[in-house]
């Protein structure tokens, strides 16, 4: 499993009865998280410091919480990255700090190939930015691609926290089978790409993503956007029940048929403060090409 560790401003300070404890800046918040099967606290004290609690609902969805006083929307840092937070429904915050580990991977990759050439990344349901974010840190120029138009602006948003908004950057709200099909018919190319796909999803116009019946045929898709000398291909997943083998598999039978290099999987996972507990939060397969040091 890689662990995002190197966080300073996001902490799990505790983990019990299917929720989560944490701090992210000054704001704690309790959210609910599958994985927390377990019933003891560890530090039951820091229980006492929470801002907000995302409870669920037994007939789907839920609400916030609000026990003390926070502000509505507040920034984290990651190393010279800016991430603005708010709660939002079901129980997100518009950042999943896990994929500081990938990041962390992409910035390496992008600044190593940037000496010699320009690195154009292709960021598929890119959220908030997170990837994005990270890989224009590193140098390299983003399209970034997503149905929700809100979620795209709060992108925007993140970028120009971070300082980027002079890097080049372009912002596509569409589904993104749709817009790879575009962009195969435009002869455009990308030297890294990067999805991250719900388990289930609408596209801008309604289109219904499923990721057990979708997603190896966009991999597969995927693969005809790819430059002559692509440095990596990374997928990342949240479904329940699918293996990090099977991202490893696709990715065998795809990108790797067509480019030589390495093939990855496992697990992402936070840790908890003061404490030897980790927290499982997806999975991930990556492809990157073979490098000569």
């Amino acid at each position: 499993m890689k662990v995002a560790k190197n966080w300073k401003e996001y902490k799990i300070l505790d983990m019990a009865n299917g929720q989560k404890l944490e701090r992210w800046g000054n704001v704690v918040l309790s959210r609910p998280d599958p994985q927390i099967i377990w019933k003891e606290k560890t530090f039951p004290k820091k229980w006492n410091e929470i801002n907000a609690t995302y409870h669920r609902s037994k007939s789907g969805g839920g609400a916030w919480e609000f026990n003390k006083k926070m502000p509505k929307q507040w920034q984290v840092h990651y190393k010279n990255l800016t991430f603005n937070i708010k709660p939002m429904g079901f129980k997100h915050t518009g950042l999943f700090p896990e994929q500081a580990v990938n990041w962390d991977w992409m910035i390496n990759k992008i600044k190593e190939e940037c000496k010699n050439r320009e690195i154009k990344v292709l960021n598929l349901f890119a959220y908030t930015g997170g990837a994005t974010v990270a890989c224009l840190s590193a140098g390299a120029s983003v399209c970034h691609v997503d149905s929700s138009k809100g979620m795209t602006s709060w992108a925007k948003e993140n970028v120009i926290s971070s300082g980027l908004e002079k890097r080049p950057v372009r912002y596509i709200v569409d589904d993104v089978v749709k817009f790879v099909n575009r962009e195969i018919r435009r002869g455009n190319e990308y030297d890294a790409i990067i999805m991250d796909p719900p388990s289930y999803g609408r596209g801008a116009k309604g289109e219904i993503w499923q990721f057990e019946n979708n997603i190896y045929d966009l991999i597969e898709l995927c693969t005809k956007v790819l430059s002559k000398n692509p440095i990596f291909f990374l997928v990342n997943s949240y479904t329940t029940g699918i293996s990090s083998t099977v991202l490893a598999n696709m990715l065998e039978m795809t990108v790797a048929k067509k480019y030589k290099g390495i093939i990855e999987a496992g697990e992402i996972g936070l840790p908890m403060e003061n404490s030897k507990l980790i927290l499982p939060c997806g999975i991930y397969g990556r492809w990157e090409k073979k490098w000569n040091n």
